[in-house]
């Protein structure tokens, strides 16, 4: 008895799991989307490379990994996963957008926690900075899509600094809402700056990262 009584627990768990990486397509979170929770990296410390004429190259992301990732359902944050990608493609230096007070590490407390934040418009305060700002010509932005939006530390970010004359480049990472119109939202908080057309990969996909896809991560940079 004890057996089949495990037995259903883990197919509880596993279905758990499932239901909570769909959670964006019902306003969620990749709205919060897939939620990506926070996960630890290691920053890259090489200097962004000259690709073309478009100077130095930095991949600013917001990538969330929780709960999942705590129980070794997964490595990483699905935007953490392509913003590597981007870093080893370009040479570009990789600058993980933190948010000061953590949210926490269950699902469901941070979509609420996620919502509130977006109701209020808030700005969170951000962990640390990026060094020599001026210097990068080039910004790769990263981030999963949270209730049809960008998370709200991206705005934080945004607002941190003078993003004028610089060519912004998006990608998102989402569970079936595509960009969620965060390509308008972004040519509108960048008036100064030309803002490229953006990549929105799916959650599963960019765990995943196969060939094709890194493929198309691949023509998508060349293609900029």
């Amino acid at each position: 008895m004890k057996k089949v009584i495990s037995v259903f627990s883990i197919v509880i768990m596993l279905f758990a799991f499932s239901a909570c990486s769909n959670f964006a397509d019902r306003g969620e979170v990749t709205s919060i989307e897939n939620a990506e929770f926070q996960t630890t990296m290691e920053k890259s410390e090489t200097e962004g490379e000259t690709i073309a004429s478009s100077g130095k190259i930095l991949i600013a992301y917001f990538s969330q990994a929780g709960e999942q990732y705590k129980v070794g359902v997964v490595e990483k944050g699905n935007t953490e996963i392509l913003a590597e990608a981007i870093a080893e493609e370009t040479g570009g230096t990789l600058f993980h957008i933190e948010k000061e007070e953590e949210y926490p590490d269950t699902y469901d407390e941070l979509t609420d926690i996620a919502k509130a934040e977006q109701n209020e418009n808030a700005r969170p305060k951000l962990k640390g900075s990026v060094e020599n700002f001026d210097q990068y010509d080039t910004i790769y932005l990263g981030y999963p899509i949270w209730w049809g939006d960008l998370p709200m530390p991206v705005y934080t970010f945004l607002e941190n600094y003078d993003f004028s004359g610089k060519t912004v480049i998006p990608f998102c990472t989402h569970e079936g809402s595509g960009n969620a119109g965060t390509q308008a939202t972004l040519e509108k908080l960048l008036p100064d700056s030309t803002v490229k057309d953006i990549l929105a990969v799916n959650g599963s996909d960019a765990q995943e990262l196969s060939n094709s896809t890194l493929d198309e991560l691949k023509a998508w940079i060349n293609e900029k």
